[in-house]
Parts: structure tokens; sequence; C-alpha cells
């Protein structure tokens, strides 16, 4: 079978009997102007043929089944298979694609007008039938009449002058492809952009697999999933999403992996304290862990689910000293496992250690959290302190292991030594270098168990943290309005308890004495509610909310290309499946927040609660979240967050594809979890979500 494009005569004919159709027949329907007439005989219809688009559409069944071909209709598929000796065509409902097979021979081809149903019946665009069965086709003008004659043969042509050139049909892909289309009279007009679709050869559904400049080539990396016989499509679009041209290939994806392990090589002495590893991967992954085995000892490790994309940190300790084997392990989205080949290297470190938490030359004034940086296992850490001056040592902590916060003193005040001392596993004792430091010893007292800005609405304990031996010490309250202060405690701890009448501003301090002297903390802002509460309610009930989220997903993929999959996964682990959704904590406004969005919205905003950290210790504190009148408002705000902030432009180029969709948005800074991207995949596949990006042409 040949497939070539239109000749100019004939494409040029064509044309003109398009164009004098739509010039006697300006509406967009002219029921009852046209006729048919095949091999001389006009065809009586209970239904006419009709203008679309510049295109004559005919009734397919009433044409092709009196040139003797077998018509068949399938309601299920929603397809029409046209059968005539060897020749056999496959068309479906609202379809730009169209497959054709001849002498077992099967090619697929893009039409510029889809097949619709009117009338009950199956209409058509006319070329296709003469590309189909072969026959030759003219207008009469004057009749405003098509002629068909089977006597006369065509050869089947492709619609558009595009085609894509980096992949041949029937190519067998087993990776990583360079995806181009070429355009024999340049890109359509109007074209915003190119798609790339897989498509099931069966059903012609399937996803977008690389989208863009239609001008430049992409890269197609192909998940385990898109294995089997496909359709690969490229289709040109305008801004309104409406398809333009395109070309479609048979191809088969049978993927051998092939995962490459980088930063280290076989054979390496590893002598660095830490390698950056990397993974090269032919197939797209959704997550990988980088296992580490010493075969002299046996000792085995394997790290947690980590970008594809980004380096992985080695470091290697003492008791890696000798031979390491290292390999990546690539997971598809199933959670299936695919391999890569160990490298073996060698371990030869040396010995380190030294004292972290302060720096050379530092001036202390305040806590510090000291900690024995170290490159082997120990039983026994102890931190020790020498006066610059005196030459005396003290053992500030000893533990097996460990950090140890440090609060010097007015005693402590001067130049002084910091070091650590350690045993190894074998006994050993090993010492670190000094760190020289200058403390200031001021006293310092510190108010522990709230934070600035908090709002009690229930009874919270307090307690201090100091560097001097108090004798007395003292919390005290002042009422922010009247300045009535109250003493609430002379103990060492004590305890708020809001009540009503006591709403309002507020101040809390220490203040303490030693040796005659007084020390005060900080004054701590905060006020009293004891009010009503309210807190997040459901937006919808749990069974629901997958349904009423896809489909304000779907129709923002149909209009943005954005993966609806990964937009669903959000929701459902912003929100707990739409069941914790932010309301004002003060007065119950709902606000309609599906994404946890700080700031004002189109319905203003709602206090809720976000967490901060004084003094060491994590306090919540009110935040402002953005509110709506909706959820088709929040869905909104979300996706102009995703479309038009400048930090989300690398999310945008892949937003077609859950999977690199969700590790970009991991990386833009969406979310500090390190597993974001990892739980939203797992969401996508445990759900089935990945139907919603289903497309096809």
């Amino acid at each position: 079978m040949r497939i070539k494009f239109l000749k100019w005569p004939i494409l040029i004919s064509l044309l003109l009997m398009i164009s004098l159709v739509q010039y006697s027949a300006p509406d967009a329907y002219a029921e009852n102007n046209i006729k048919i007439v095949i091999d001389g005989k006009r065809i009586k219809s209970d239904v006419d043929p009709y203008i679309k688009n510049d295109r004559t559409l005919v009734p397919i069944r009433v044409i092709s089944e009196e040139l003797d071909s077998l018509v068949e209709w399938d309601g299920e598929k929603r397809e029409v298979r046209i059968s005539k000796e060897d020749m056999h065509l496959v068309l479906r409902i609202d379809s730009y694609l169209v497959e054709y097979t001849l002498d077992n021979e099967t090619t697929y081809a893009l039409m510029d007008v889809a097949p619709e149903i009117s009338e009950d019946r199956t209409f058509v665009p006319l070329r296709l039938i003469s590309n189909a069965l072969g026959v030759g086709i003219e207008w009469d003008s004057e009749e405003r009449a098509v002629y068909v004659d089977s006597s006369e043969s065509s050869e089947f042509t492709k619609f558009f002058d595009v085609e894509i050139s980096s992949v041949k049909a029937g190519q067998t892909i087993t990776g990583t492809s360079r995806l181009y289309t070429e355009t024999l009279q340049g890109v359509p007009k109007g074209t915003k952009e190119i798609k790339y679709l897989l498509l099931d050869r069966d059903t012609a559904k399937g996803f977008v697999i690389a989208a863009g400049d239609p001008a430049q080539a992409h890269e197609w990396v192909p998940a385990m999933e898109d294995n089997g016989r496909k359709i690969l499509v490229a289709a040109f679009y305008d801004a309104r999403g409406n398809f333009l041209a395109g070309d479609s290939i048979p191809v088969t994806v049978r993927i051998q992996p092939r995962i490459k392990l980088n930063g280290i090589v076989e054979g390496q002495l590893i002598t660095a304290h830490s390698v950056p590893l990397t993974t090269e991967l032919n197939f797209s992954a959704a997550y990988v862990k980088y296992e580490m085995i010493n075969p002299d000892n046996g000792a085995y490790y394997i790290s947690p689910e980590v970008d594809p994309e980004k380096p992985f940190t080695m470091i290697p300790v003492m008791e890696d000293n000798g031979n390491m084997s290292v390999r990546v392990i690539a997971y598809d989205t199933q959670g299936n496992p695919y391999y890569g080949q160990y490298v073996n290297i060698g371990i030869d470190v040396d010995r380190y250690l030294y004292l972290g938490g302060v720096k050379q030359g530092q001036a202390i004034d305040g806590s510090v959290t000291l900690l024995a940086q170290r490159n082997f296992n120990v039983t026994d850490t102890e931190y020790y302190l020498v006066d610059r001056a005196t030459g005396n040592e003290t053992l500030l902590h000893k533990a097996a292991y460990g950090s140890y916060t440090w609060f010097p003193g007015p005693e402590d005040a001067g130049s002084k030594d910091l070091y650590v001392k350690v045993t190894d596993t074998a006994g050993i004792t090993h010492v670190s270098d000094r760190v020289t430091v200058n403390v200031t010893g001021n006293p310092k007292l510190l108010l522990q168990g709230i934070g600035p800005g908090q709002v009690l609405t229930e009874a919270i304990s307090l307690n201090i943290k100091t560097n001097v031996d108090l004798d007395t010490i003292r919390y005290i309250l002042t009422n922010a309005r009247t300045g009535w202060e109250i003493v609430i405690s002379e103990k060492s701890t004590a305890v708020i308890i809001p009540e009503e009448g006591d709403d309002g501003p507020w101040t809390v301090r220490a203040q303490g004495s030693y040796g005659g002297k007084t020390i005060k903390s900080e004054e701590v802002r905060f006020s009293i509610y004891t009010g009503p509460l309210y807190s997040a309610k459901p937006v919808i009930e749990k069974d629901k909310y997958q349904d009423l989220v896809s489909g304000l997903a779907v129709e923002t993929r149909k209009t943005t290309g954005m993966s609806a999959a990964l937009q669903v996964a959000q929701a459902i682990l912003e929100t707990g499946w739409g069941q914790s959704v932010p309301v004002d904590k003060y007065d119950g406004k709902f606000s309609y927040n599906l994404f946890g969005i700080k700031g004002e919205g189109t319905k203003g905003s709602v206090t809720s609660n976000t967490w901060e950290e004084y003094n060491g210790v994590a306090f919540r504190i009110d935040a402002e979240f953005r509110a709506y009148n909706n959820v088709k408002e929040s869905w909104q705000d979300h996706k102009d967050l995703l479309l038009l902030r400048d930090r989300y432009a690398p999310f945008r180029e892949v937003m077609y594809d859950s999977t690199k969709g969700a590790w970009e948005l991991k990386r833009c800074g969406y979310a500090t979890d390190s597993l974001y991207a990892v739980k939203l995949i797992n969401i996508i596949n445990r759900y089935g979500l990945k139907e919603l990006d289903e497309v096809t042409i």
C-alpha cells in the first residue's frame, strides 16, 4: 500500500470543489441542496449531506453500501467498520484518527474533520470516501452535486503535509527517544503547541508523552506502562485547543531497561568522605533507591525513595573500609523494581573526628548545640571545656553518643577551648582538635512554652532555661490594656489557664534572682481567647470527594494540559480527602481552600493555625489562609499559582505527566516534605487516577 501526499492538481481541484460548495451554500448546514450521484445513479437517503468547517460531510453507510462495501456499527465503542475485499477501515465518532488496512498491512492517518452523528446517522468527510474506497469524485457546481465514479481509482492520500520524521512507522521503541515532526508547508497557521500522544491501537486512547514548541525536537522518556503496540501521534493545536494538523504512525514500545550508576566506576578506590551519586535511566521511574552491600562483613544499606533526577550523597564510614558493591534500583509507578548492575568499589577513608556546632573564634552569648562529627561508630562520647587562662578542664557531658546543648554562664566567661573525646567499638579513644571560643558569660533567662503572637485558648505550661543558679523565680502576667500585673507562680514551672473575662492582649515574663541580682526574660506578647472555636470541616462526603475534584481536574487538563491525576492527588493529600478544609477558628467561616494556600483569596481569608518556634520550642500561631466563595474558585487559584508563578516554570514543562510533574513540584518548593512527590505518585497509583489523563485525537 502506498501512502503519499496529494499532488498539487488534485489538491487544488478538491479545494476548488469545497470553495464552490461553500460559496453557493454559506449556511453551516445546507441540508437540502447537495445531492450525491454514484456511477450515474442519484442516491436517495433519509438524510442529506451538509457543509461543516468548509468540508462536505456525507452519510457513510449509504455511500459505502452503494459501492458494495460492508458497513458495521459498534455502539459500545462508537466505531464504524467498513470492509471491501482486502480493505478494512475503522472510524471512531468525534475522532480524527482513521485506521486503514490493506493486504493485512495497517496504517493510521489523521483527518481534518472528525466523523460525527447527525439524525442518528454517521457522517464523514467526502474526501475520506475517495481515500478509503479508492474511487474518483467530481463536483458539479451548477447542479450542486457530488459525483462518485467507482470505475476511477484513487490512492490513499494523507490529509496533511505533516510527517513524524524522528521515528519510523513500525519502529520498536526501547528507551528514550527523540521526537520531531516536519511540515512541508511550515507550521500550521495559528499553532500554539505540538503534542505527542501515545495511543492504544485497540481503543485509540492514551496519554500525552511530550508537548511544547512545535519547531523544536522533544525528548520522550517512556514509562513501563507505555509498553505494547501503540499509535504515535503528533498533533498541532491552536490556543483554544483545536486540532489543526498532524501525523500518526504505528509503533511498538518494548523498553529494555538501562540503569546506569554515575559518580563511581568499577574498581575505584573511594577516599573522599562524601560521594555524590546520580542515576541515568532510559525510562521514566517513579523513584529510585541506592543499595550498598559490604561483602566482607555483610553490612547492608538501602536508601529511602529519592528523586530519580537529583544527586544522592553516599557517606562512607570507617566500618565500610574494604570492598563495597553499589547499585541503583528504579521503580515504576506500580512499585515494580528494575535493578542496575552492581558497581564494585573499594573504600579507604581516613578516620575523622571534629567538634561541630561551634566555629573557631566564635563569640558565644547564649546556648549552642555541640556535636561529635565523625565517620566511625562509638560507644562513649564526652564533651570537654578547657579554661585557657588556668588550664582547668571540665567534663560538660557524657553519653554513648549524640549531641549536647551547652548554655555557658557567667562563671564560664572568657577564652575557652572546647573538644570532644570518643571511644570506638574497639575500645580505642580518639580526641578532636580544640575549638577556641570567647564566652561573654552574660546571664540569661529564657521563657519557654509560649511564643510571640500566640493565641491561648486552653491551658499551657511554662518553664525556663537559664545559665545561672537562681535563688527565686516568678512568672508575671500583665494585662496589656490595663497594665494590671499578677504573679502566677513562684516555682520552676507555671500554668496559664484562660478563663472567661480574660480575653484580650497580655504579656508574660519570667523574673529571677541570684546572688542578690535580678534577671528577666524577654516579655512575650500573646492573646487569650475563651469564645467558641471552630475546626476544619469537610467540603463534601468523603466518598463523593474524588468525583467532585476529578471533574474540576479533567476540565483544567482540557484547557491547560496539566495532569488531572496530579491535581486530584494534591487535593486528596492536602485536605485528607476533603475532610479537613480550613475554616476561620473564631467565626467558623468556611474557606473552600483545597490546597492550603496562605494569603487572601476571592473571599478574603480565614484564620487558622500554623507552627513557629521560640527559644527552641514549637508553638502554634494564627495564620491567614485564602478563602473562596466556592470550590471552583479555589481550583482556579491553584491553577493560576502553578501556571503564572515564575518559580513553577520547570513544572509547566512537564505538567502533562503526573509522575514527572509530581517531582517537579517538589523541586520547585511546593512542599518541604521530602516524600511529597512519592506520596502523590502512590495516591495516583492506588486509586487509579491515571485514567483521568487519558486522551484521544
